[in-house]
């Protein structure tokens, strides 16, 4: 096919685009703005590739839309452009509205222009926290933070505009995800490089906020399936295989990388905190997806690349990121 993906410099956009074009015949159209997360060293192993393109510019700017589709003649728009970090939505929420809101909106109106597919990347955190069980594409949206309620909202336009226009839209909601070139404010990440420099390793709260995870890898190739095989206006849950407490996660990586438990270190819970997230998947395995990889492997070798790449985040380490680590724990990056 040939594919706009949007964010497709971030973490989980990138890791869809190096998939379409690794193991399939697609040409993509990447159309990114170049946040402090989305970085064009995440193109370096196909940014030569004759079949990728590369835009740049936002999603809530209809003039770089248009450029982008112009660029790439595509078949279908993949979004993933999005600002992702819970803590940023809570300290700046603008940024949240816009591009969830009036980004989605722009990219829908682009798509029922020129008649192309539509599929929306969400997350499981617009359902809010779970205390048993699993949500189903039909829970109740319950969303606990700016972030979460943006992305909600923009689920709720994907689909007004499937029911209203009859767009052959689609939304895909991940739960959390992991794996290489994700941006050290998330967890796992921030973790592994605080631990190698032996920084003290932020704890929110007690730690035992369950999470279910999922590699990357893992959910490009279920929005892969549901961009194939998705039934247009409907919802398809990807969930990982493995559940864990973030602070099992944050022993489990002390160990790997041979740094200390005096490391940890407790600190205020996060307003809102969501204790527990959990996706049900069958809807999405019906279409012949199932995650290929167990958080206990997925973990080390996520350890082995940051351990392996310091060209990709020594650069961030060293730049605006120790301002906004500083502003978020109190403390300076070692």
């Amino acid at each position: 096919m040939r594919l706009l993906v949007c964010g497709g410099a971030g973490f989980i956009g990138s890791t869809f685009t190096r998939q379409r074009l690794r193991e399939f015949a697609d040409e993509v159209t990447v159309l990114d703005k170049l946040t402090y997360a989305g970085r064009e060293e995440n193109f370096h192993d196909f940014a030569e590739d004759p079949r990728f393109r590369f835009v740049r510019g936002g999603i809530e700017d209809p003039a770089a839309v248009a450029s982008a589709i112009a660029a790439g003649a595509p078949e279908a728009i993949v979004n993933f452009a999005a600002e992702t970090h819970v803590d940023r939505s809570i300290a700046e929420p603008d940024a949240f509205v816009s591009t969830h809101a009036l980004g989605t909106y722009v990219l829908l109106e682009a798509a029922r222009e020129h008649g192309l597919r539509y599929l929306q990347v969400s997350t499981d955190e617009v359902y809010g926290s779970i205390e048993k069980g699993t949500f189903a594409e039909e829970s109740p949206l319950r969303p606990s933070s700016p972030y979460s309620a943006t992305k909600t909202g923009a689920d709720l336009l994907v689909q007004s505009y499937f029911h209203t226009y009859g767009l052959p839209a689609v939304i895909c909601r991940g739960s959390n995800n992991y794996g290489p070139y994700q941006y050290p404010e998330k967890l796992i990440p921030l973790m592994i490089l605080n631990a190698l420099h032996g920084d003290p390793l932020p704890v929110y709260g007690d730690g035992m906020q369950v999470r279910n995870w999922i590699h990357s890898t893992d959910f490009a190739r279920a929005i892969g399936h549901v961009l194939a095989h998705g039934a247009p206006g409907e919802v398809y849950n990807a969930g990982g295989p493995d559940e864990e407490a973030n602070m099992v996660v944050v022993r489990r990586i002390i160990e790997l990388t041979g740094a200390s438990e005096s490391q940890i270190d407790h600190v205020s819970d996060r307003p809102g905190h969501d204790r527990r997230y959990s996706l049900s998947s069958e809807k999405v395995r019906a279409l012949g997806w199932s995650p290929q990889v167990r958080f206990e492997e997925g973990l080390a070798e996520t350890v082995a690349w940051y351990r392996d790449n310091a060209w990709w985040w020594e650069p961030i380490r060293s730049g605006d990121y120790r301002g906004y680590y500083e502003r978020q724990y109190g403390r300076s990056l070692g």
